[in-house]
């Protein structure tokens, strides 16, 4: 497999974590006030993947740009 197909399903997997953070985010939210002490935890984990996925992301436009 490339490195152009391994960031293909990097950035891909990353998306799915991505979605499933912010599923979780929204969840913590919908559920306020009884879980108000999480809300820093799964804030900066979600920022954390989000960041990641747009690393990834900009990687892969390079890596296709070089192509």
């Amino acid at each position: 497999m490339s490195d152009l197909d391994e960031m293909v399903k990097k950035v891909r997997k990353l998306q799915l974590r991505a979605a499933i953070a912010k599923t979780n985010l929204r969840d913590l939210a919908e559920g306020l006030p009884v879980k108000w002490t999480d809300i820093e935890e799964v804030a900066e984990k979600t920022h954390a993947v989000y960041a990641e996925l747009g690393c990834a992301r900009r990687e892969l436009a390079k890596m296709k740009t070089l192509r």
